[in-house]
């Protein structure tokens, strides 16, 4: 297999479901370990919550973070274990799933990734809890329409902007409540075919996760992290970004700064790739990746299925 026309992309918050991890730690022996790492890792059992609920736990930001993290890495040992002949020359996570990614290059130990998950979670659902608000999808509006109807919905106090530039077609904002509802029906006036509400409780990647930036930067600072052996696409710049004082300002600007998720698969298209891996739990990202190019392949593992399907090529 071609190499260099491989990328792994790592899931983020809105991938989670019950029950995720759960068949293939029974069956791969170092996917239960990691789960198990983890546990003893965060001294409680993270795992119970992501394998048995319920629904609003999993949901909520402290366990969803660490816990589609921990799944992307247990497929990653997998995949290891496996001996599979997929060995990326990208890789790329959307939002938290940027942490994913830098534990597959090289950059972050599973330990210490696993640590500033979790404090990304905690500090994220702390700056939700002082401003209450959420995360929106909208389809069927490009970016500048939706920018400019968000402009109008916002007050000086009160702020919706772009949070996630998905594809083509998919484009998620964030913001107050009070300021996502009167969007809504500007957003419908301007031709959205639906705006659904997610189920994230916090604006993220808005300016209100402001109150926590201070926190986060000092966690990432305490952080080991090192020059990564594979090109990292950025979430803020869409460019690929090696060393460790590039990977360290991008993780710190990343809570408050758009998700360019778009630009980053047609950078990694332009530069040959035209096999991408999602690596974790569900397809969302394989979804988004066929509505920016057909022609690519898009292919996700995360279950002992998706690894049977996959030997059978």
């Amino acid at each position: 297999m071609d190499n260099h026309r491989i990328a792994f992309v790592f899931p983020g918050q809105g991938s989670q479901s019950v029950g995720m991890g759960h068949a293939l730690a029974k069956i791969f022996p170092v996917a239960n370990e990691t789960f198990k790492q983890a546990d003893e890792f965060l001294k409680f059992p993270l795992s119970n919550i992501a394998w048995q609920g319920p629904e609003d736990c999993l949901n909520d930001t402290i366990n969803t973070q660490p816990a589609l993290f921990i799944h992307s890495i247990a497929v990653l040992e997998v995949i290891r274990s496996l001996d599979l002949d997929i060995i990326p020359s990208f890789v790329a996570g959307h939002s938290m799933g940027e942490l994913s990614a830098l534990v597959a290059a090289g950059a972050l130990t599973f330990s210490d990734g696993l640590q500033l998950v979790r404090i990304r979670g905690e500090l994220m659902k702390r700056a939700g809890e002082s401003s209450p608000g959420g995360m929106a999808a909208v389809l069927g509006l490009d970016v500048p329409t939706i920018e400019r109807a968000c402009a109008s919905a916002s007050t000086t106090t009160e702020i919706v902007q772009v949070a996630n530039d998905n594809c083509p077609g998919q484009v998620v904002i964030s913001g107050l409540n009070p300021a996502l509802k009167r969007v809504r029906p500007l957003l419908e006036q301007a031709g959205a075919i639906r705006v659904i509400r997610l189920a994230v409780s916090i604006p993220a990647h808005s300016p209100y996760m402001f109150p926590s930036q201070d926190d986060f930067n000092q966690s990432v600072d305490a952080t080991l992290i090192k020059d990564a052996f594979i090109p990292i696409i950025s979430n803020i710049s869409a460019q690929p970004i090696l060393l460790s004082t590039e990977i360290k300002a991008d993780l710190q600007n990343q809570l408050t700064h758009r998700v360019r998720w778009a630009e980053s698969v047609q950078f990694l298209i332009s530069h040959g790739v035209t096999d991408f891996y999602e690596i974790g739990n569900g397809s969302v990202l394989c979804g988004l990746i066929k509505r920016i190019d057909r022609n690519v392949i898009a292919t996700h593992l995360g279950a002992p299925e998706d690894f049977q399907r996959f030997e059978q090529l």
